[in-house]
């Protein structure tokens, strides 16, 4: 059977697919639309397991609340352009829908929480063939409260920092400032006791040499340590943070202030940690063009 030109948009605009692909596919399968999706379908899966050694440090966070449940994900792309694509955040959607209604634990058991298109992982393998780039499942975390406790979250830079926070008492509106404090100031946890004893004691050796090398005395110096450490918390640790709104007060005392108590916090930073691309794009772009 002829392919035709019409044959080749009506493939396109269902899979998504490039041009010489559906092409391809159509001529081996003699036409056939049906036959042609799964064509290209086996052979995107099969790409799309050759896209694993590739880095995917972009994307989006996002976060799914409904009644005392919340879920904060992200799902990494190659590039940003493709963080922009809709169908990218429809499939964000519905992992986190799914995980909302779940209580996995491991992004093993999320991969195979089923969902309209299968299962999770296997939503990701099917839209890392159509988007072409390599998809992932980075990380999420469930949270729940008590009906006495607030979610805060906040989005910010359109999905590249989500934070979420667990406020008891207060409001709703305490507890989004405080979410919004956590995306803009970067706390790497939520109180003092959660700093790792290793992290600890490396930042006092350091701060102790730094008042060496400044010529205190050892004794002097391990005196200073203590008060610098005070200002290494309110760096990392978001109840010890001077508030965004009001420089005077503490993270902490603001909460206090209105009757709260900070529980919990989570923030996301897409790729944070990861590896960044350095790709060549018109290097890529003609090793497309050449077939490799």
């Amino acid at each position: 059977m002829e392919v035709t030109a019409s044959m080749v948009k009506n493939l396109r605009e269902v899979t998504g697919a490039g041009m010489m692909d559906c092409k391809k596919a159509l001529a081996e399968t003699n036409g056939n639309m049906d036959e042609a999706i799964n064509y290209l379908r086996e052979k995107g899966i099969a790409k799309s397991a050759k896209k694993e050694s590739r880095i995917a440090a972009e994307g989006l966070a996002n976060i799914y609340i409904e009644g005392n449940k919340a879920v904060i994900v992200e799902v990494n792309s190659e590039t940003d352009f493709v963080s922009k694509n809709e169908e990218f955040i429809s499939m964000i959607d519905t992992i986190g829908g799914s995980l909302l209604k779940s209580d996995v634990k491991t992004l093993d058991e999320a991969k195979e929480l089923m969902t309209t298109d299968g299962t999770i992982g296997e939503l990701i393998v099917n839209k890392t063939a159509k988007i072409g780039e390599k998809l992932s499942l980075r990380r999420f975390s469930i949270v729940t409260k008590s009906d006495d406790e607030f979610f805060g979250d906040y989005i910010h830079m359109g999905g590249k920092i989500a934070a979420l926070t667990v406020i008891k008492g207060a409001n709703a509106e305490v507890a989004r400032d405080i979410a919004m404090q956590a995306a803009a100031m970067r706390p790497l946890y939520c109180f003092p006791s959660e700093v790792p004893a290793d992290v600890l004691d490396n930042e006092k050796a350091v701060l102790k040499e730094q008042a060496i090398n400044e010529g205190k005395p050892a004794d002097i110096a391990e005196k200073m340590v203590e008060g610098r450490i005070k200002k290494f918390y309110k760096e990392i640790c978001l109840s010890e943070q001077a508030f965004i709104k009001d420089g005077d007060l503490s993270v902490e005392k603001y909460v206090t202030n209105n009757g709260g108590e900070i529980k919990s916090m989570i923030r996301y930073e897409v790729g944070e940690g990861m590896e960044k691309r350095c790709d060549n794009f018109a290097e890529e772009v003609m090793n497309q063009v050449k077939g490799n």
